[in-house]
């Protein structure tokens, strides 16, 4: 087993750390290679309007900012550990010093030989209460409209293939999001069972499912989901399939329809596979909503990735909070690094380098999440492509979603007391991402970054728009020591009013031990 490291270094741990730590504890690590990288984050700062104000009432500020941080990489035949965390403090002229934690960690392990299995995920990050109104800046002090969010998800399961016949999984999840000030407290505790059929004569395949989950919001009586279905694919040559599924499923809120959110639903569809790096799946439905459509494309050529996803499912915001943010993009980039970059190590740490600094500079990517007890009936389109070479890398993005709230706003009124009543009710949003890094030579590397997104209330007239452009110049000054120069420019502008822009300029010394 291998370590890389040169110091100890005592950071505050976030309490979704430890159910990750624990979930450790049994699990086989003889054979783990293990990479151990602390870091530390010294920035200064300049904004001409560091409050976020109107046009007239800015106020200039100098921030400085001291972060320190580690990234941890487990890799092993029955362990796999990411971990990537980082403390930040603020100190400010115009608003009283603050500080934060930032931490996405994922593990799992094989802990009983195909047999019995165990995922786990935690996350600490800071999101927007409301979509409408200033959005979040990494580097100036938090607006009245953001606070921290802790996610954890820990998933024992038991999983076995029984030959001839199929591969049965049994798996539990309890999942927890919660933020400061009580704004939400949701856990849940939910019980799969899977079977996937071996492949028959003529190679048809089969699968059936049952899933229930109980929900506890502390705003909420509790709420249980019950979902049963059973699934055929059957290929007509080596390029096309068609699939077929059927159930029932019962959501268990209470819809302000008047109509129960239940019933039976059923899908027919394909998937088309025209070569190892192409494939297709879409499908059409019923549900208790009404017709539903999904599609899945990827695109693989040798330096660019293309994924485009539609989706049409019924959702709440905390759900959404806990679902890891970046995934689709980071396995893009990990799919193009793997001939620039062998090491998964080392690719792993450049994809969350990169998509940190794409992620902290410019508008969230994909739809603004927000905070809300409420069910949505959840309509999304998204575009992600990455393209990769030795010297540049670029990620673009476009996303669109449609949110219809399913349950009354009532409940939401103490979570957004300066939005008006309803603005929620149903949403439109449209956002785009483009980030470009280019490496100048071995030492120097140059960083662009562009965001747009636009959320629109259908139910009163409300409409923000949010454009952010950085860009940014670094300079390996020693193996272990990066300084950086960035510029930004932020502009927010809303038909009720509260429009402001503001423009910053950082330095930053990056230190690896």
């Amino acid at each position: 087993m291998a370590i890389t490291t040169s110091r100890r270094v005592s950071l505050p741990l976030p309490l979704p750390l430890l159910p990750l730590l624990s979930l450790l504890l049994p699990a086989p690590a003889g054979a783990v290679d293990w990479l151990v990288k602390p870091s530390l984050r010294l920035r200064e700062s300049y904004t001409d309007n560091a409050l976020r104000a109107p046009p007239g009432q800015a106020q200039s500020d100098f921030i400085t900012e001291i972060a320190p941080a580690i990234a941890l990489i487990g890799t092993g035949p029955r362990l796999r550990v990411h971990l990537d965390y980082s403390w930040h403090k603020y100190l400010s002229g115009q608003r009283a010093d603050t500080d934060n934690h930032q931490l996405h960690a994922a593990a799992d392990a094989e802990l009983v030989k195909d047999w019995f299995f165990i995922d786990a995920n935690a996350s600490v990050s800071r999101r927007n209460i409301s979509p409408f109104g200033p959005q979040l800046i990494d580097d100036l002090p938090d607006t009245d409209n953001a606070s921290t969010v802790r996610t954890t998800s820990i998933s024992p399961y038991l999983r076995h293939r029984f030959r001839g016949l199929a591969t049965g999984e049994l798996r539990y999840t309890r999942n927890t999001v919660e933020s400061g000030g009580e704004l939400l407290s949701v856990h849940s505790d939910e019980m799969e069972v899977l079977l996937s059929g071996e492949p028959r004569a003529g190679g048809w395949s089969w699968n059936a499912s049952h899933d229930v989950r109980r929900t506890q919001d502390s705003k909420l009586m509790p709420v249980r989901m019950q979902r049963s279905s059973v699934g055929l694919r059957y290929p007509f040559s080596s390029k096309w399939a068609a699939t077929a599924s059927a159930g029932t499923e019962k959501e268990g809120y209470i819809s302000t329809s008047g109509k129960a959110p239940e019933g039976r639903f059923w899908s027919l569809g394909g998937v088309w596979t025209p070569s190892p790096r192409t494939s297709v799946a879409f499908s059409t439905g019923k549900r208790f909503f009404g017709t539903t459509y999904s599609l899945d494309a990827n695109f693989l050529q040798r330096h660019t990735n293309w994924q485009l996803s539609y989706s049409e499912n019924i959702t709440t915001m905390p759900t959404q909070f806990s679902r890891l943010g970046d995934r689709d993009a980071a396995q893009l980039l990990d799919q193009l690094w793997r001939g620039i970059f062998p090491n998964a190590r080392d690719r792993r740490l450049r994809i969350d380098a990169f998509l940190r600094y794409a992620n902290s500079l410019g508008p969230e990517r994909g739809a603004i999440n927000y905070f809300s007890h409420r069910y949505f009936l959840q309509k999304q389109l998204k575009l992600t492509m990455a393209r990769a070479t030795a010297k540049s890398t670029l990620l673009a993005g476009i996303t669109a979603v449609d949110r219809t709230a399913q349950t009354a706003s009532g409940v939401d009124s103490g979570l957004l007391p300066g939005v008006e009543f309803g603005s929620e009710d149903r949403t439109r949003q449209i956002g785009g991402n483009v980030g470009w890094s280019w490496q100048a030579s071995s030492r120097t590397s140059v960083n662009v970054n562009a965001g747009y997104a636009s959320v629109r209330s259908l139910s009163v007239p409300r409409r923000d728009n949010n454009i952010t452009v950085t860009a940014g110049y670094n300079r390996l000054l020693q193996p272990d020591m990066t300084a950086s120069i960035e510029l930004r420019h932020t502009r927010h502008a809303s038909n009720r009013g509260g429009d402001y822009r503001e423009n910053g300029v950082s330095a930053t010394l990056t230190m690896q031990f």
